[in-house]
């Protein structure tokens, strides 16, 4: 087992002086010391520049005592024009990783990475606070603070009996899962402990183009009335599936079918995995809508302006194009 390093005390600086006035070797004065001759020479040559030629160890130990403070201290961003840049994305409900890809393409020149952004949001709040004070704590505009992703917690069943004439996802054709053609959606809904009203949401798979709906209530009847009228404005061509959970506000699917002439299938229960795209983008509506949340309180108008922003805010895997772009050029 390798023993653990430690800093070389001023003492040792001394006695690594002293061995230098005397003319001893490196190996020498590490023999003394028991330590490894590439530590002395490595110490030696960080202090003992070459127009002095002389090694001073109050000096050194002063200069580690810096170097060691200021470890791991470096500028995040390369210049003011990309910290501004970066600051103006980030309250505009940007990430870090749509920051950094989208000012590859307005701004091919400059480049930063999406770690050097989270670097520079954190850094000011590590190592005792050192860094560049912006005046406001730019951790509250990033969409999610946990770093790592918890298991939803089921902690009881809430099935009001099956659903009937339920297709599986195990039936849906096999090219739904490479998001190669639009046209296929995934629905959910999202409820408030505080009323009746919740919200239903609609997601294409390739687009990622999102459609969220008000609801009294989430019922079967509510629930039907709303994804019919959100997708019906949308061509017949660009309605293919549309893949949901076993909730049972979603068991009136056969009039959902009828209406809208699409096919719907449905999830294995628990497995919101598969259905991740819907996940995804009801856990960036809950940045703007809380747990907690009362629905009822929510205007329409403030729901349209959450799907306008999101529907606005370019994606990775889109090539940090807009869901609304990705399926305006297609529709087009």
């Amino acid at each position: 087992m390798s023993k653990k390093y430690r800093q070389l005390s001023i003492e040792e600086r001394e006695i690594i002086q002293t061995g230098l006035w005397e003319g001893q070797s490196v190996r020498s004065i590490a023999c003394t010391l028991n330590r490894s001759p590439s530590s002395i020479s490595r110490e030696i040559r960080r202090n003992c520049p070459p127009e002095k030629r002389r090694y001073t160890p109050r000096v050194a130990q002063e200069k580690a005592r810096d170097r060691i403070q200021r470890r791991g201290q470096r500028p995040r961003l390369k210049n003011e024009f990309i910290e501004k840049y970066v600051i103006q994305k980030l309250k505009s409900d940007f990430s870090p990783e749509q920051i950094a890809g989208r000012l590859r393409i307005e701004y091919p020149e400059c480049q930063i990475s999406h770690e050097a952004i989270y670097q520079f949001i954190y850094a000011q709040y590590q190592r005792s606070g050192w860094g560049k004070c912006i005046g406001e704590d730019l951790r509250i505009l990033l969409k999610r603070g946990h770093k790592v992703r918890k298991p939803k917690h089921v902690p009881f069943a809430s099935e009001k009996g099956p659903i009937a004439n339920r297709i599986s996802i195990d039936e849906r054709p096999r090219h739904v899962n490479d998001r190669a053609l639009l046209g296929h959606w995934e629905g959910d809904s999202m409820v408030s402990r505080k009323s009746h009203f919740g919200l239903n949401t609609l997601v294409e798979r390739k687009s990622g183009l999102l459609l969220v709906s008000r609801i009294k209530d989430s019922t079967k009847n509510e629930t039907t009335k709303a994804v019919i009228r959100r997708l019906k404005k949308i061509p017949l061509k660009f309605r293919q599936t549309l893949t949901l959970d076993n909730g049972h506000e979603n068991a009136g699917h056969l009039e959902v079918t009828k209406a809208l002439k699409i096919n719907i299938y449905f999830a294995h229960p628990y497995c919101s995995c598969e259905r991740g795209t819907n996940e995804n983008t009801n856990g960036l509506i809950r940045y703007y809508l809380p747990k907690g949340t009362d629905f009822a309180k929510v205007t329409k108008a403030r729901i349209k302006a959450i799907e306008d922003r999101l529907n606005n805010r370019p994606r990775k895997r889109l090539g940090y194009k807009t869901p609304l772009e990705v399926f305006n050029e297609v529709l087009h």
